[in-house]
C-alpha cells in the first residue's frame, strides 16, 4: 500500500518541480492529487513522463484521508491552509517562509539535521528552508562537523525562478525588448533584471539588510549551529535557473583547501568539481536539473588563522526547493511512518 499525497502550488514553478521529482524517484504515493488556486481549476499537470492530473480548487479541498502534503504556494496561503491539512491528520511539508521560524516546527535539510524531523509531531508540520540556505548548509554541514565554523560571509547570485514564473517571464521580456529596442517594463524586480544585477531580494528590514539575508542567517543557525555567525548578501542575477553562492568561512580548527576537498567529495548529497582549468568549475548553466550541490574554486584564505573560501552552485527549484522536500517526505516515510 502506497500513501495518498496533495501537492499545494501545484502550477507553480516549485510545484511542478515536486511531482516531476516525485515521480522520478518512484514515491511510494498510490494517489497524487494537484492543488491550486480557483484560476487554475481544471488545469492539467504532468506528474512524471505519462501521468497527467487536473487541478483541483484548493480552497474547497478537503484533506481528510491525504496522508502528506507538499505545499509550496505562498507563504499567505500556507498560513491558512497548511494548519487546514495538518489539522485534518497530513503530515506538511512546506516550502514557505511562514513556519520556518516557528520553535514547534523543524527546519529539515535531510543531509543536514534529519534527527530534528522527529518535531514533526508537535504540529504536524515540517518546514522547507530557503533555497540559498538549503545549498549553503548542505556544503556547510561537512565542514563544521570536521573543523567547527566560527564565522560564515556569503554573497548570492540568486536566478530569477526564485521568484516565480512571472519573474522567468520579466527577464526574457526584458531580454527581448532591449534587442528590439522596445521600452524596458518593470512589474516582478524594482529594477531592471536583463543585463543587470540587484542587490535586493524581499522586503528590507530596519538594519538595512533585506529579509533574504535575515533568512539566511536565522535558518543556518536553527539547522546547523546557533553559534555560528553569519553575514550574507543575497543578489538577484539574470540566470533563469540555478543559485550559486561565494563562501568564505573562518574555523575553529584549522583547515586546508587540500582537506577540504576530501571532505566535501565524502559528503552526502555534495559533488566537487575542482581544477584549475576553464571547464573545472560548475556555473548555473550546467546544473539545471541536476540534484548535488557543486562546489568548487576550493582555496585557502590566508588573511585569516583558519579559512576557507569556495563557490557553490544548485538548481534551486531542485535541491533549493523541491528535492529537499521530497526527501523529507522520504525520511517520514522511512523513518516515523508505518503503515
Amino acid at each position: 500500500m502506497g500513501y495518498t499525497v496533495a501537492v499545494i502550488g501545484a502550477t507553480g514553478n516549485v510545484g511542478r518541480e515536486i511531482l516531476q521529482t516525485l515521480a522520478e524517484r518512484k514515491f511510494p504515493a498510490d494517489k497524487v492529487i494537484a492543488l491550486a488556486s480557483e484560476k487554475s481549476i481544471g488545469q492539467d499537470v504532468s506528474y512524471g513522463e505519462d501521468d497527467i492530473l487536473k487541478v483541483q480548487d484548493l480552497n474547497k479541498f478537503d484533506f481528510h484521508g491525504v496522508d502528506i502534503v507538499l505545499s509550496s504556494p505562498g507563504a499567505k496561503v500556507s498560513a491558512v491552509h497548511v494548519p487546514r491539512a495538518a489539522a485534518a491528520g497530513a503530515m506538511v511539508i512546506d516550502n514557505t517562509s511562514q513556519f520556518r521560524m516557528d520553535p514547534d516546527v523543524p527546519l529539515i535539510v535531510p543531509e543536514v539535521n534529519p534527527e530534528a524531523l522527529a518535531g514533526y509531531r508537535k504540529r504536524g508540520i515540517i518546514a522547507n528552508p530557503n533555497g540559498a540556505t538549503i545549498l549553503m548548509a548542505v556544503a556547510l554541514k561537512p565542514l563544521h562537523d570536521r573543523y567547527k565554523i566560527r564565522r560564515v560571509v556569503v554573497s548570492t547570485y540568486q536566478s530569477v525562478s526564485g521568484a516565480g514564473k512571472e519573474a522567468m517571464d520579466e527577464l526574457f521580456t526584458q531580454t527581448r525588448a532591449i534587442f528590439v529596442n522596445d521600452p524596458i517594463a518593470k512589474s516582478v524586480f524594482p529594477k531592471q533584471i536583463a543585463f543587470n544585477v540587484i542587490p535586493h531580494i524581499d522586503a528590507f528590514m530596519e538594519d538595512g539588510s533585506t529579509r533574504e539575508e535575515w533568512k539566511m542567517t536565522v535558518e543556518t543557525k536553527k539547522i546547523l549551529d546557533p553559534k555560528i555567525k553569519v553575514a550574507a548578501t543575497c543578489v538577484r542575477v539574470p540566470t533563469f535557473i540555478g543559485h550559486a553562492l561565494s563562501i568564505n568561512i573562518e574555523t575553529e580548527e584549522p583547515i586546508s583547501a587540500e582537506e577540504a576537498r576530501i571532505v566535501l567529495r565524502a559528503a552526502p548529497g555534495v559533488s566537487v568539481v575542482d581544477q584549475q582549468t576553464g571547464d573545472g568549475y560548475v556555473t548555473p548553466v550546467e546544473i539545471a536539473g541536476e540534484n548535488p550541490v557543486f562546489v568548487s574554486r576550493i582555496r585557502d584564505d590566508i588573511t585569516v588563522e583558519n579559512g576557507l573560501s569556495f563557490w557553490c552552485v544548485a538548481d534551486n527549484l531542485r535541491k533549493g526547493a523541491a528535492l529537499n522536500a521530497v526527501q523529507i517526505a522520504e525520511l517520514l516515510v522511512r523513518d516515523y511512518m508505518v503503515e
